[in-house]
């Protein structure tokens, strides 16, 4: 089924049933008046949410409207957790390469992972808002899996059962304000704004065969300004699956129903299939031409973030954003 939240009914929005083909929705109304409420009594939920989900497809639900992308929430519009992960190495080797440093051997068996900012994610077609140019203004096209209760120490197999839904993330990052931070030796915080989710999360069975092994193998394709940027392999390259990812995340501490893990930004050794950052792009033209030529996003860039499936449907929806100034208070 696929799942979405309006931007009504307070800060958590109000969660909808969104049909297949993504044109119509129905409020879950007497099921879950978010999405949030319905991950915290998964099993009991999710079946009710499946029924109305097919009566939905069949034309037989009540007060079905029509689904306006605009009126839409992040699914989750806060959260109690997101984890975003590194699990695509050639992204790592490459930015790691062109500052002249050699990948740790324990990045093959350990993965990357920091906590990111959860207390408001963007709308699918919410504005990116940042105050300078100057901070280096990128996109990330991300997969996110959202987690029921996960017990602490679980196993990756353990984990793999606690994965419910599937999504995209716009993560965005501001590159120049970056390696300052990381110079202090403690982690992300100013270069690390609001994310965007997907207008849409989807069960994994919705993928069909295309979620194998913890995985999505389909292109994660990215747009800027209408023309094409990149279309990397999801289920090529990726050094840990989102069972680790959450087991990783899991190990010393219970994640609590809802929490959001991402993948990293999608990457692969064939860089003929394009980047899902401009970091990436800038570090292939870096090594390949000795420095960067592409510049970061200015106000006024637009970005598309979709996934397509065999048939050239979208699964999630498109994540569409306008870069745009923000003013102080």
């Amino acid at each position: 089924m696929k799942l979405g939240s309006l931007k009504e009914g307070g800060r958590d929005g109000t969660l909808i049933v969104v049909s297949r083909d993504l044109t119509r929705a129905v409020r879950a109304t007497g099921i879950a008046a978010t999405l949030q409420q319905a991950l915290e009594d998964w099993s009991n939920l999710a079946p009710r949410l499946n029924a109305l989900y097919e009566a939905l497809n069949d034309g037989s639900a009540a007060d079905a409207f029509e689904l306006e992308m605009e009126a839409l929430a992040a699914p989750l519009p806060r959260a109690y957790e997101f984890v975003d992960g590194s699990a695509y190495l050639p992204h790592v080797a490459r930015v790691r390469k062109a500052r002249g440093a050699e990948v740790p051997e324990s990045f093959y068996t350990d993965p990357l992972m920091y906590q990111a900012t959860s207390a408001g994610f963007h709308g699918p077609r919410d504005a990116v808002k940042v105050v300078s140019e100057d901070y280096g203004i990128d996109l990330e096209a991300e997969i996110v899996v959202i987690t029921d209760d996960v017990p602490m120490a679980v196993s990756a197999e353990q984990a793999a059962g606690h994965i419910q839904l599937v999504g995209l993330v716009n993560d965005v990052s501001l590159r120049n304000l970056i390696p300052g931070e990381l110079a202090k030796g403690f982690g992300f915080l100013q270069s690390k704004p609001r994310s965007a989710l997907s207008p849409v999360f989807v069960t994994p069975d919705e993928l069909g065969d295309a979620w194998r092994d913890c995985k999505v193998h389909l292109p994660l394709l990215t747009h800027v300004n209408g023309q094409w940027f990149g279309a990397p392999e999801a289920g090529v390259d990726m050094q840990f699956n989102f069972a680790q990812l959450v087991a990783h995340a899991a190990k010393t501490r219970p994640l609590s129903a809802g929490a959001i893990v991402g993948s990293g930004t999608i990457a692969n050794e064939d860089t003929a299939l394009g980047a899902s950052c401009f970091a990436e792009r800038r570090t292939v033209e870096a090594l390949r031409d000795g420095k960067p030529s592409t510049p970061f996003m200015s106000f006024g860039d637009t970005v598309r973030i979709e996934m397509l499936d065999r048939d050239g449907n979208s699964i999630f929806g498109a994540i569409e954003q306008r870069i745009e100034q923000a003013h102080g208070a």
